[in-house]
């Protein structure tokens, strides 16, 4: 199966349908009259579908397991058509369209194993999505406008060049991932004063995002917190929780960094760790859907 390990829970909604069109109105009679031998129709096959809805990645190879937390099958008659509904919700890492369709897709053929006997032309056709929702992609902000954005690499060791830095040019390869254009990356030591200047000339020239990574860890040399929240106007402390919340769900050491995020007046900071596996978790648990802020800051200015 897919690895879907690095995704974020969400709420995820699908609707499938699928058609069965018998050859006569008698048979449909018999359907809506609850007239068919086999027992009622609707609900023998509301149940068989509510059952493949569960049981998709019993069926379905390449299907994870998944908490099914809502499924709906509702009916609609058009002439000689019933048309099926499948709904189905959860809170997971991947969504839940072959559960919808895999349940249609059951309850249109438990509705013609009913019926057969009583009609023998009876179709199933058009099991389709219909519609999705939730997800990374439900939240894929994209900036509305050209974003200035810089990257500060916080570290001794690459200020020195004694080590390379690959925490900072993954940042900027994933800025660019969403059309945000940040250059090269900014290095300097963890020094309180520079990551202070820095970040108070960032501010100054209008930058609207400035991505520190490096320094926020509990070593004495680790300031990038101490020096960025005296300048901080606005925190903004769900984006460090989600950081956490996601880190922490994957490695337990998460729980030891000390991440900040907020506007020095219009420009957003967020401090990252400086290694490259925080630096992942970190842009994986917030972006894109962190670029919503601007949205909200100049929707706010204009009301």
């Amino acid at each position: 199966m897919v690895n879907i390990t690095h995704k974020n829970n969400t709420l995820r909604k699908a609707i499938a349908s699928a058609c069965i069109t018998v050859s006569n109105q008698a048979t449909i009679d018999a359907v809506v009259n609850r007239m068919v031998p086999k027992g009622d129709v609707f609900e023998f096959a509301r149940a068989a579908g509510l059952l493949a809805v569960k049981k998709t990645s019993d069926a379905i190879p390449d299907c994870h397991p998944l908490p099914v937390e809502y499924t709906s099958i509702t009916y609609k008659v058009e002439g000689f058509a019933i048309i099926i509904y499948v709904e189905v919700h959860t809170v997971y890492k991947t969504g839940v369209e072959v559960e919808a369709m895999h349940g249609a897709a059951i309850t249109a053929i438990t509705i013609y194993d009913m019926l057969k006997p009583i009609d023998k032309h009876v179709e199933i056709s058009n099991i389709k999505l219909e519609q999705k929702q939730g997800g990374k992609s439900s939240y894929k902000t994209m900036a509305e406008r050209t974003l200035k954005c810089a990257v500060i690499v916080c570290s001794d060791s690459i200020a020195n060049g004694q080590a390379e830095d690959t925490s900072g040019k993954y940042i900027v390869e994933r800025l660019q991932e969403y059309n945000l254009d940040c250059g090269d990356c900014i290095v300097i030591p963890d020094d309180f004063e520079a990551i202070q200047n820095t970040a108070k000339r960032l501010s100054d020239e209008s930058y609207d995002l400035a991505i520190f990574t490096g320094g926020t860890g509990l070593s004495k040399r680790d300031v990038t917190p101490e020096a960025l929240e005296p300048l901080i106007t606005q925190f903004i402390p769900g984006i460090t929780e989600a950081i956490r919340n996601y880190g922490q769900s994957r490695m337990p050491y998460a729980m030891l960094s000390r991440s900040v995020a907020g506007f020095i007046e219009d420009t957003l900071v967020i401090a990252l760790p400086g290694s490259l596996g925080g630096v992942k978790d970190a842009l994986q648990a917030v972006f894109p859907h962190v670029l919503h802020v601007f949205k909200v800051r100049e929707g706010g200015r204009h009301e």
